[in-house]
């Protein structure tokens, strides 16, 4: 592999970022979906593949990284209506996650989050009630994630069948 070639240096550098989205994704701080994408993007307007090909990857990964944002927003808000958990609590569990994060890095957002769904749903629910509604919470977040996930996959698989073709 010559570095000191564009092309190759393009691709690695859109490799390395495609990589990094894939693993932003469970990693709270990257954001995931939007760096794969920006790495194909690199890709298609930088490097030397040909033009229709590059074009068409372009289209195709930006296709699966909307719809997956999309999707990743109202399938589990819908889960979340049909369980009966309000926004406050979305809310709180969002602050108290980033209140987390800088208290314990990483781990905090994830703990943080919990707390405050489980608080206001304690305020709500009472105590018997609170825990099954966080844990309906934290499904809808995993959902969510996992729809992200399987999106900058699916970015990253458009890529390097991209990378075979041009």
């Amino acid at each position: 592999m010559d570095l000191s070639d564009t092309g190759t240096t393009v691709n690695v550098i859109a490799g390395i970022a495609i990589a990094l989205g894939v693993v932003g994704v469970v990693i709270p701080v990257i954001p995931g979906l939007l760096l794969s994408w920006l790495g194909v993007l690199a890709w298609a307007l930088l490097g030397d593949a040909s033009g229709g090909v590059k074009w068409l990857v372009l289209v195709v990964a930006t296709l699966v990284a909307a719809l997956g944002a999309l999707i990743k927003y109202l399938l589990p808000g819908r889960r979340l209506k049909s369980a009966g958990i309000p926004n406050s609590a979305l809310l709180a569990g969002g602050v108290l996650g980033l209140v987390g994060f800088f208290l314990i890095p990483v781990v905090g957002l994830i703990l943080g989050f919990i707390l405050g769904v489980f608080l206001v749903e304690q305020h709500r629910l009472g105590p018997g009630q609170a825990w099954p509604s966080t844990k309906k919470a934290l499904g809808a977040a995993g959902m969510a994630m996992l729809i992200e996930f399987t999106a900058a996959l699916g970015v990253a698989v458009v890529w390097v069948f991209g990378l075979i073709l041009a």
